[in-house]
């Protein structure tokens, strides 16, 4: 079993773009951190969205995405907006 999709957010199709950037393991997702890794993915599909960066952080720090705190999803907004 694929020990990124074990973690929460992350099903089959991004998983596949996480291995797609580079990213086989949840220490390398850990190590790259959400932000970077969501760049490298949209580099290669325009359609990555907000959601995609959320579920991401949440992979990141073992959580669902909507249970990350409110001034991280804030963050991570003005992140996304700054780069879409």
């Amino acid at each position: 079993m694929d020990e990124l999709s074990d973690l929460p957010n992350i099903g089959s199709v991004l998983t596949a773009q996480l291995h797609a950037v580079g990213v086989k393991t949840s220490a390398e997702l850990r190590e790259q951190g959400s932000k970077r890794v969501w760049l490298r993915i949209k580099a290669t599909d325009p359609s990555a969205c907000y959601q995609r960066l959320c579920a991401i952080e949440g992979a990141v720090r073992g959580i669902r995405w909507h249970a990350l705190p409110e001034e991280v999803k804030q963050d991570l907004k003005v992140f996304y907006r700054a780069h879409k």
